[in-house]
């Protein structure tokens, strides 16, 4: 790539995208838990409530 301003955006947003990379290296698990995946469907739910047994 020649150099433009476009070319210097392009290495700042990879120099920020390499330093983020650092920082959360080793914290997957707190970047990647989403409510979506953790709730319970209404049947589940009843299911694990309502339990006869302990």
């Amino acid at each position: 790539m020649k150099p433009s301003p476009f070319y210097d955006r392009i290495v700042d947003v990879m120099e920020e995208l390499v330093k983020f990379t650092l920082l959360v290296r080793g914290r997957s698990e707190a970047l990647t838990d989403r409510y979506s995946e953790r709730k319970e469907s209404a049947q589940q739910l009843s299911a694990r409530v309502n339990q006869r047994a302990i």
